[in-house]
């Protein structure tokens, strides 16, 4: 029966207003990307944007390789 009487409490904690406020960064971030420099979009966020643009495009290239050297593998008749 106690738990039962503190569920209200609970709640009340739960959906509190004394939350913390986030701040809104978004304005800022759109001030960077819309900025016109002569950038692609995909290279603004800066040297971390570069890095995984660089290593999406190598494993892209590399998984497409594999996969042609593999049906080309597929594609010859084998040996008896």
């Amino acid at each position: 029966m106690n738990r039962l009487l503190k569920v209200p409490l609970l709640a009340r904690r739960a959906f509190s207003t004394s939350t913390r406020q986030l701040i809104n960064r978004v304005p800022e971030a759109q001030k960077v990307f819309l900025a016109d420099n002569g950038l692609p979009v995909h290279i603004k966020g800066g040297t971390s944007d570069v890095i995984m643009y660089r290593m999406t495009m190598t494993i892209t290239l590399a998984g497409t390789c594999y996969s042609v050297y593999w049906l080309l593998y597929a594609a010859m008749p084998r040996k008896k």
